[in-house]
C-alpha cells in the first residue's frame, strides 16, 4: 500500500494549498513553512476573550475560541478563500485536525452535547455543492466525541455576498434568517455552533438566537478564524 502511495505521488505530487509548492510525506494540505506563518489566535480563555466580548449585550454565550486571525491580506484569507470556492474541502479536515488536537488536550469543550454547522441556503448549498465547514466539523466530531448534526438547523433567506461591503454596513444588515427543525430535541442541551470566519458576529448570534428559544440550550462557539 505504501508503494502505490510513493508511486501516486510521483505523478499526482500534493501540493500546498498555500505556496503550492510539493508537500513532503509527513505534511498534510498546508506545508511546515506555510504553517508556521498561520497566524494563530492564541486565546486561552474561552469564557473571556475578544470573541465572546463580540457578543456581549447580544446574546449569551458559554464558550468561544477561533484557530486563526482572518486579515485583509495572508494565509488565511487564501487558504478560506480556497476552501469555499475553490472546492478544496480538506482544508476543512485540516482546521479540524488542529483545532481538534488542542480541545482534546485542554477539555475546555467537554460539555457539548452536539456539533452544529452554520447551514448555507438550499440555494447556495446547490450551487456551491457542499457547506465549507461539513469536514471541519466532522473532524471536530471525531476529537470532542460528540455527533455532528447537519441539516437540523436551516437558513430561511438568503442574501447577497457580503465580502466586500465595510465592518459596519455588514453589522447594520443582517436580515439572515434561520430556523429549527425540531426545537424539542435541544430542550436543556449545550450545542457547539461552528462557521469558517467571525467578522461582526452577526450570522452567529441570529443561530443563536435561534436555539435559544428553547429551554435550557446553553451556545459556545467555535470557528476557523476571527476577523481582528
Amino acid at each position: 500500500m505504501k508503494f502505490l502511495k510513493d508511486f501516486f505521488r510521483i505523478f499526482y505530487p500534493e501540493l500546498c494549498a498555500n505556496c503550492d509548492n510539493q508537500l513532503a510525506q509527513n505534511e498534510n494540505t498546508v506545508c511546515t513553512f506555510c504553517r508556521h506563518d498561520l497566524p494563530l489566535a492564541n486565546f486561552t480563555n474561552y469564557s473571556n476573550n475578544k470573541i465572546t466580548k463580540t457578543f456581549y449585550g447580544r446574546v449569551s454565550i458559554e464558550k468561544a475560541n477561533s484557530l486563526l486571525f482572518y486579515r485583509k491580506e495572508g494565509i488565511t484569507k487564501k487558504l478560506i478563500h480556497e476552501l469555499k470556492y475553490k472546492g478544496n474541502e480538506e482544508i476543512g479536515s485540516f482546521f479540524g485536525n488542529w483545532l481538534g488536537e488542542i480541545l482534546k488536550e485542554n477539555e475546555e469543550l467537554s460539555t457539548i452535547d452536539l456539533i452544529i454547522p452554520v447551514p448555507l441556503h438550499p440555494k447556495k448549498l446547490k450551487q456551491r455543492g457542499y457547506n465549507q465547514v461539513s469536514k471541519f466539523g466532522n473532524t471536530l466530531s471525531f476529537y470532542l466525541e460528540k455527533p455532528f448534526i447537519e441539516n437540523v438547523l436551516l437558513r430561511t433567506s438568503t442574501s447577497k455576498t457580503q465580502t466586500f461591503k465595510a465592518r459596519f454596513e455588514r453589522f447594520n444588515n443582517n436580515d439572515t434568517k434561520f430556523q429549527l427543525n425540531d426545537t424539542s430535541a435541544f430542550k436543556n442541551k449545550h450545542v457547539l455552533l461552528i462557521d469558517d470566519v467571525i467578522t461582526t458576529g452577526a450570522t452567529l448570534e441570529a443561530c443563536a438566537k435561534e436555539f435559544q428559544k428553547t429551554e435550557g440550550v446553553k451556545i459556545s462557539i467555535l470557528t476557523m478564524a476571527y476577523t481582528e
